[in-house]
């Protein structure tokens, strides 16, 4: 196969995006050039390696196959190019992403961490939701992902060969209201009362879900505010303009004016805390990252 390192790096970025618009505004191109470089590849490798689908684009088995050797490539010709050009990396790099939460209640004491017991290690972060980290690891874009998931558990995609999944913690999902709002001094709430409540809420998309609304609410949430970031839907309930749903390990970290209300007349909506990465042999310092990362949470 004549296949470029440049139709790799696409290759990569429509796995991660999930779309060749996406791909596009990723790298920089236009989508008739990301277009044209994924017919390429497809006539270079002699099969489909996309599949359209109404939310987007993924990759097909053969494209999840070349996909794994890209890896390989792309990482090979970097490192030709720190021995061509004499640069030896003083650290051990680690790209590590986090689902939205994650953030506040994991990574500074992580970080705390592993600057104490691996100073070695260079950890760059992004976070995102669920199935966009799984999209960037199965991509290449990142070494490691702590991710989310709810009851009964099942793998957190569909491709093979599966992600290695280590468990780490299991959290109670409960409701972030204002301490001085209509649910003053309690530590409970009968989900009939959130009905109604104004809710500020992550925005849904094709591939995402909506998060901040209550799972199991009985009737059509009164959306308020959409905000992807939780410092901002946190003092938006501390100012008294609606509640949202937090993991109970967000805590410690809260700001002034929040109270954490456990949900009563539905079930517990237990989330599980999870790290994932691609199967297969690790590094020293993914491994010690994930340490880090088990011992904090």
């Amino acid at each position: 196969m004549d296949i470029s390192s440049a139709g790799l790096r696409v290759l990569q970025q429509i796995a991660e995006c999930g779309s060749f618009t996406a791909a596009a505004a990723r790298l920089g191109y236009t989508q008739s050039a990301v277009s044209r470089q994924a017919a390429s590849l497809e006539r270079s490798a002699g099969t489909a390696l996309f599949e359209r689908h109404p939310g987007g684009v993924r990759l097909t088995p053969a494209g999840l196959t070349l996909l794994r050797h890209a890896h390989t490539i792309l990482d090979c010709l970097t490192a030709a190019e720190r021995d061509l050009t004499g640069t030896v990396p003083r650290t051990e790099p680690v790209r590590l992403g986090l689902f939205l939460s994650a953030g506040a209640a994991i990574l500074p004491t992580t970080l705390a961490r592993l600057a104490a017991t691996d100073p070695r290690i260079t950890v760059t972060t992004t976070d995102g939701a669920t199935p966009t980290l799984v999209r960037a690891l199965r991509a290449g874009s990142i070494d490691l992902a702590v991710l989310t998931s709810r009851p009964p558990h099942r793998p957190v995609d569909g491709e093979s060969p599966r992600l290695h999944v280590e468990t780490v913690a299991d959290t109670e999902l409960v409701v972030a209201a204002p301490s001085a709002g209509a649910f003053a001094g309690r530590t409970t709430v009968h989900v009939d009362e959130l009905v109604d409540a104004p809710w500020i809420a992550t925005p849904a998309s094709d591939s995402e879900p909506l998060l901040g609304v209550w799972p199991g609410l009985p009737g059509r949430p009164h959306i308020v505010h959409r905000a992807r970031d939780w410092l901002t839907k946190l003092h938006l309930v501390a100012g008294g303009f609606g509640v949202t749903t937090a993991p109970s390990r967000l805590s410690p970290v809260l700001p002034a004016g929040v109270s954490l209300l456990h949900v009563e007349g539905a079930p517990p909506e237990i989330r599980r805390v999870l790290v994932a990465r691609l199967p297969g042999r690790t590094t020293p310092a993914i491994t010690a990252v994930t340490r880090a990362i088990v011992s904090t949470a």
